[in-house]
């Protein structure tokens, strides 16, 4: 059956059920259900960006993302510092992002931090950008190793900024900082169109450490927008971190759209503090509207 007969019999049927009272399938055939099926979840899906194996992954992640989507620091280290690896917790390939203490900087760019992370921005596929209004759930997984130091000024793991306009701060960051006598952080931190900065949630980084975390990011853009976040451990499903906000500032003045950005950026202001990090992630997922992530 070609596919502009299917829509035209899925159509029909999902009317006729609806005049009848009922949103189900029962009056179709096994082989209607499985059309009907396959459609429904051909557009309801958001964009994955899964690890296939070592080799090849910087033309894997920007054959998702679009353009260059990696931002990383090989000019001043030519080496992949995004790789692949089979995770044997996970069971499966994931990806692995690398920041090295020396020599590694901010894309020869800038030389107080630096930059290994992948990104949506202009060149990326309009369904893959945040307009205002839209409703866009991120979904990925992470790991830090159980020796993980962060920076006392600033280790980025994830950040949602705005594009054109009024970009140079993320509206949202997730962020490990390093804290005297044992007290390292996980913060979810955001700033308002005024520059105004808070630190919406804080927990013990030593939660995160070793753990693959699922994140879970729900967000409504606007003045007035909706934010909810949830990260569970992947092994037995604990919540390490939980924030929700139903009236947020999550836009900016003269912006075109928002993006997401995942990986290490980190300062070197207290470069003495660091070590050499591997941070692993896997499964990345952006979904608009009513499209789910699997």
């Amino acid at each position: 059956m070609n596919k502009q007969c299917l829509i035209a019999l899925f159509t029909g049927l999902v009317f006729s059920a609806c005049e009848k009272g009922t949103t189900g399938t029962s009056g179709l055939t096994d082989t209607q259900k499985k059309e009907s099926d396959g459609l429904m979840n051909t557009q309801a899906l958001g964009v994955s960006l899964k690890a296939d194996g070592p080799g090849g992954t910087y033309n894997l992640i920007n054959g998702v993302l679009g353009g260059n989507a990696c931002e990383v620091p090989d000019c001043v280290h030519p080496q992949d510092h995004i790789t692949e690896v089979f995770d044997t917790s996970l069971n499966t390939n994931v990806f692995v992002f690398s920041a090295h203490v020396s020599p590694d900087n901010d894309r020869c760019q800038k030389f107080d931090r630096q930059r290994t992370e992948i990104k949506t921005y202009n060149a990326s596929p309009d369904n893959l950008k945040a307009t205002n209004g839209e409703t866009v759930t991120y979904r990925w997984k992470f790991k830090i190793d159980a020796g993980f130091q962060a920076s006392s000024s600033f280790t980025h793991l994830h950040q949602i900024k705005a594009v054109d306009g009024d970009d140079s701060i993320p509206l949202i960051t997730l962020s490990a900082r390093y804290g005297a006598n044992d007290t390292d952080k996980m913060e979810l931190i955001h700033v308002n169109s005024s520059g105004t900065t808070t630190k919406v949630k804080l927990v013990n980084l030593a939660l995160f450490r070793g753990n693959w975390v699922e994140v879970i990011e729900k967000i409504t853009f606007g003045s007035n927008g909706k934010y909810n976040i949830s990260v569970k451990k992947i092994s037995d499903g604990t919540e390490l971190l939980a924030y929700s906000n139903t009236d947020m500032d999550l836009w900016r003045n003269g912006i075109s759209f928002c993006r997401p950005k995942w990986g290490i950026y980190r300062s070197l202001n207290n470069s003495a503090r660091l070590r050499d990090e591997e941070v692993r992630f896997a499964d990345f997922c952006i979904a608009e509207g009513t499209a789910v992530c699997q």
